[in-house]
Formats: C-alpha cells, structure tokens, sequence
C-alpha cells in the first residue's frame, strides 16, 4: 500500500511539472509563430520585388547616434525613423545584404528545430565559403553580430525571439528565490560563486517568487561583488547584490529592469570614478546609443549613482597611491558624457564630471581597501545609503 500512495504522489508531482512546462511552450508556440511570420513576410518582399524585376532591397532602421533621441518624460534613449536602404545590386551593401538573409533563414530553422544557438553558434551557422570562390560568408564574429542585430531592428524583435542568446556575463546572490526554466533557485543559498545571471531573462523562462529585499546594489566588477558577498552584505541590508563584469550584458540589465519594475526595488550603482563607470550608469539609466530600440525593456531612469565620487580622495582622505593619471582618451571621453543630454542640464553630474577632470585622475572602487579591506561593505556603502548621498 506505502508504494502504491508514493507512485501516486509523484505521478501527480510529475503530472503538474509537464502541465507547467506545456503552458510554457505554448507561450513559446504563439512567440514564434510570429517571429518565424516576420522573417518569411521579409523574404516574400525581397522574392516580390525580384519577380516584379525591381531591385531586391529591405530598409534596416539607422543604429547610430544621429538616428537617437533622448526621451525627456520617459527618461530614456529611443530609436529615430531613420532607415537605410540594403540592396542586393549595390557593391557596398551586396554582402550585408546577403548574409542578412543567410542569418534569418538560419534563426528561421532554430525556430522550426525549437532550439537556441549562441552568438557563437551563429556564426558557425552560417560560416562557409561561397563556391567557385574563395570568399567567406562572414570574416569574423563581430560580422556576424552586427547582422544579428540589424535583424532584430528589421524585424521588430528581440534577440532571444529569434532563439539565438549571448555568453553568460554577470553574477546575482541575495534575498530572492527565481524559476529558471522551471527550476527552483534559492539566491540566498549560492556560495561563493553566486547564481549566474542567463542572456535570456523573459517571463517565460524566467519568474520572480519570494523576495524579501528592499533594494539591488550592482556593482561593476566581479572582484567588488565577491567582497560584498563574503562579507555577507546582502544579508546584513536585505538586499539583492549584482555585478556584469565591466558593462553589463543585455542579460543583465534585463534582469535588473525586470525586478525594479516587477518587484519595485530601487538600483543602486556602485561603479569606478572614471568615464567608462560614468558610461556604464548612463547605459544602466538611460538606455545604450547602439541598442536604443530596446530602451523600453532594459533601461531604469531612476537608477541612482552611490560611487565612487570625485570628491571622495578627499573626503575619506585616500593615499596618493589610488590614483590613476587620467589619458587622453578618458578626458575626450568624459567630456562627450558631459554633453549627453540626459547630464547635460544635471548640475550635480557637471560637477562631478568637472571635478575629476580637475583632479586629472581616476580611482576603482577597489581604491577603498585602502582604508581597510571591508571598508567599502562595513562604512563607505552604509553611510551612502543611509545619508541618500547618490547622483541621479
């Protein structure tokens, strides 16, 4: 009778996981559905224009910075009407022009197979050489990326629609409990190495449960976040701790997005006193030049700056020994960040930015384990957070 009630019990368990994951796919089936309809509908127009012997063209909205708009009430970067034509006939665009249509076919067959690739994996996709010649379909990745990218903006839609995801990039411990594609992950229960964050963070892979946290701290290297998480910081400020390894991966940020407007945790940005951590805040805030078309999903205007600042070499009187001489390069670039017009009008991002071009030099937030090795989780962090003291 006892294993009669046990093969019952988990005929029922097993019975609810698959009606769970079935749901899943079928949100999955109508997603793709869509997606494959956008990528044939492409490829009829270019068949259609041959047949009807007119030049075969398709229109890629403009990724560049003159074809950007900053968005003054939703706070955030967005994508112009700006288009360019990509035609088969013209030298200058014949290749892009066919290695668009290699790599939609070839996300076209993911979605048939019902199956991701990797970025990686793409590009090995659709890597050959053209016979009769000795010309490559791609000469490199970065190729291959940048079409993956046009596509999405030809076709309206995100990178994991077209089943294809990035390299694993960022870290996540804290007070919170996530279904990763129907797995139970406990985000307090993580070790040293923490939950790694995945390139795709939708609703139907991915879903939010017990959270107790009051805000997310990230932070910009991974050598920061292992000293926040060794000395137990997310639990000691019952908080969710993160980091993407320099500027964070579209994984990231969309996970960061989703739990700020989901569960309404404030973020908190600990990043390097330098141009590349003041760039990595505003791609956090406001959204990235190069991908503004996914502003709406992924940037979080209320983001707020905690440091490290300018003014702390003085304020916590730091050795010498932290700084790092400012170039060239960082200046010409801190002076491009000033004139975004998101910190254009911001008197307090002016002088922040103005004061360290006057020190001429930079500090890391790894600088503060020269007052003590956990000064920045003990004193620097607490004391921003409890006086408010952050840029916005």
């Amino acid at each position: 009778m006892a294993k009669k009630k046990t093969n019952k019990k988990v005929t029922k368990k097993t019975t609810k996981k698959k009606a769970t994951r079935k749901v899943g796919s079928a949100v999955d089936k109508k997603r793709d559905d869509l997606t494959k309809k956008k990528i044939e509908s492409l490829a009829t127009s270019i068949v259609t224009r041959s047949l009807s012997q007119k030049e075969p063209t398709f229109e890629i909205p403009t990724r560049s910075i003159s074809n950007m708009k900053y968005n003054k009430k939703k706070r955030i970067l967005e994508m112009g009407p700006n288009t360019q034509t990509r035609s088969l006939f013209n030298l200058g665009q014949s290749r892009k022009f066919m290695q668009s249509l290699l790599l939609a076919k070839g996300c076209r067959d993911l979605i048939d197979a019902e199956k991701t690739l990797s970025l990686r994996g793409m590009y090995y996709m659709g890597l050959h050489t053209i016979p009769g010649t000795k010309e490559k379909t791609f000469n490199d990745q970065g190729e291959s990326d940048g079409i993956l990218e046009d596509l999405e903006v030809s076709l309206d839609g995100l990178r994991e629609e077209l089943h294809v995801f990035a390299k694993k990039r960022g870290t996540m411990v804290g007070n919170i409990t996530v279904v990763d594609n129907g797995d139970e992950i406990n985000c307090r229960q993580m070790g040293s190495g923490g939950y790694a964050i995945p390139s795709i963070c939708e609703p139907n892979v991915m879903q939010f449960k017990k959270c107790e946290a009051d805000f997310i701290l990230h932070v910009e290297k991974d050598t920061v976040w292992s000293r926040f998480n060794e000395d137990r910081f997310w639990e000691k400020h019952n908080c969710i701790l993160t980091e993407g390894s320099g500027q964070p991966p579209r994984g990231v940020r969309r996970m960061l997005h989703r739990m700020h407007k989901e569960l309404k945790l404030p973020v908190y940005c600990l990043l390097d006193c330098d141009p590349w951590g003041h760039y990595i805040y505003s791609v956090i805030k406001q959204g990235s030049i190069n991908l503004a078309f996914e502003s709406e999903r992924m940037a979080i205007p209320d983001a707020k700056f905690l440091g490290i600042r300018s003014k702390d070499y003085d304020r916590l009187d730091l050795s010498d020994d932290v700084k790092i001489e400012l170039n060239d390069r960082d200046i010409t670039r801190a002076k491009q960040i000033a004139a975004y017009p998101w910190f254009e009008g911001k008197r307090e991002w002016q002088r922040e930015i103005k004061t360290m071009l006057n020190n001429g030099f930079k500090m890391e937030v790894e600088s503060l384990i020269t007052k003590d090795i956990s000064y920045v989780t003990e004193e620097y962090v607490p004391a921003r957070l409890k006086e408010g003291d952050f840029l916005d």
